[in-house]
């Protein structure tokens, strides 16, 4: 009886040969269709002249991010964007935490509210503004009505017209439909942190206190900085809370830079594709020095 000799994985099928590859190769094609080639168009239409009609008249040059830099609203939007992006993420952390560790907890009618807190998630985004919207308009507005009637205001508030009083309500509404996610996400964690490791903090005479700080914290820190991350990038680029209730108005007042870059289309194609160039630019530095910050990889 004669053995056959040969390289290892001589006879193995080609489809094997080609290991992993089948398997991966729809999500790299989706990835390169889906991220990549729109990113690519978006740069290079930032160096092109554009009719508002569509048409190419040729290279611009850096004329394009000269103009950007150069547009009165720029800086402006520029920083409420941070603004907004600091104080809704920093309130839907604080208050998702607080949520999560409430029904983490056994109480009458726990199911109850978990199914309630899911509703602002359920609904489209834009749908939950435009909501808000109606109730704080100048004449039909419920809020308005309801204020009046109790003698709080003395006549209807023009609360999305003026942006001292609009912000504020984007902020809360961004924050309403932040934190179903955020909420779930820590409860995910908290629950899977081991009851006997609070037994032994308890058995050692550890305070709530310092159990929370040395156990429950360090152990929540996954959960806790995946929900950081995408908030981030979800507010960061948030269009339909702005659009829905403002359209970043009064001129570009509310607006973040998605919604400027949006605004700028109807006036410069070239421009606006610029403006996200710069956004997008902004989101990848704000989201690896956070990471790099919060040591991701680090074993705690």
């Amino acid at each position: 009886m004669s053995l056959k000799s040969g390289a290892p994985g001589a006879g193995r099928s080609g489809l094997a040969r080609l290991g992993p590859l089948p398997w991966i190769a729809p999500a790299v094609v989706l990835i390169l269709l889906v991220v990549l080639w729109p990113v690519y168009e978006m740069v290079h239409t930032s160096f092109l002249r554009i009719s508002t009609s569509g048409f190419v008249r040729g290279s611009a040059g850096f004329d394009k991010y000269t103009k950007l830099f150069g547009e009165p609203d720029f800086y402006g939007v520029l920083g409420w964007t941070v603004i907004w992006t600091v104080v809704v993420v920093a309130l839907t952390m604080v208050i998702s935490l607080a949520l999560a560790q409430l029904f983490n907890q056994q109480f009458p009618g726990r199911r109850l509210t978990r199914w309630a807190l899911i509703a602002p998630w359920a609904a489209s985004v834009l749908m939950t503004s435009i909501g808000f919207k109606w109730m704080l308009d100048r004449t039909a507005g419920v809020l308005n009505t309801a204020m009046t009637d109790l003698g709080l205001i003395d006549g209807p508030k023009d609360w999305l017209g003026d942006p001292s009083t609009a912000k504020p309500w984007m902020v809360l509404i961004a924050v309403f439909v932040s934190l179903p996610f955020t909420t779930y996400t820590l409860l995910a964690g908290l629950q899977t942190v081991p009851g006997e490791v609070y037994e032994a903090a308890r058995v050692d005479g550890t305070g709530p206190w310092q159990t929370y700080r040395l156990i429950t914290l360090p152990l929540l820190r996954p959960a806790l900085l995946v929900g950081l991350v995408i908030n981030l990038i979800n507010v960061f680029n948030s269009f339909p809370v702005i659009w829905g209730t403002t359209q970043g108005g009064p001129d570009s007042a509310t607006a973040t830079t998605t919604v400027f870059a949006f605004q700028l289309m109807n006036t410069d194609i070239g421009e606006s594709a610029a403006m996200s160039v710069v956004n997008f630019a902004l989101i990848v530095v704000m989201v690896l020095a956070f990471l790099k910050v919060s040591r991701w990889n680090e074993e705690s």
